[in-house]
């Protein structure tokens, strides 16, 4: 992962914890619009970081089955963060949500994961740039299942 990587990873994951630790409405929709650029930039990186390596040798089982834990871990880091953002109803009736420090933990930890699933991914090429390729994917992943849950829970409190 060179450093401008690093620096646009960090970037992002820094402008998600700030706005999910703001009072926002639940059904805003700057939200699908971030998950669509996260989609598109991880499934375009994810093939160029496949590209990296079957130009080397094939991709082992090995290497498959980590990037499907990956994405799984993802999903399961959604889903336990979903529960630490609280949801109410305000006086005016909207909906709205925001995030615990235990949200902002769980994203570090998330994101600590992810670098060393994006490792052992790498480790397991030998070549190549596949576990760094899935961190916007892992992103996206992450967060549409955070959000589905929120909204969700959400439609509960209406």
């Amino acid at each position: 992962m060179n450093n401008a990587s690093i620096v646009i990873g960090i970037v992002i994951v820094a402008l998600v914890i700030r706005r999910q630790l703001r009072t926002r409405p639940v059904h805003g929709k700057g939200g699908v619009v971030l998950l669509g650029i996260l989609g598109l930039l991880g499934v375009l990186a994810l093939v160029f970081g496949v590209a990296s390596v079957v130009k080397e040798h094939p991709l082992g089982g090995a290497t498959i089955a980590l990037v499907a834990v990956c994405f799984l871990v993802a999903a399961g880091f959604g889903v336990v963060r979903a529960r630490t953002v609280k949801v109410w109803r305000a006086p005016e009736g909207q909906l709205l949500r925001k995030g615990a420090p235990a949200t902002t933990a769980l994203w570090i930890v998330s994101i600590a994961v992810h670098v060393g699933l994006d490792k052992w991914i790498d480790h397991t090429t030998r070549t190549g740039l596949l576990g760094a390729s899935t961190v916007y994917l892992y992103l996206a992943v992450t967060l549409t299942v955070q959000d589905f849950l929120v909204r969700r829970r959400a439609a509960s409190v209406a």
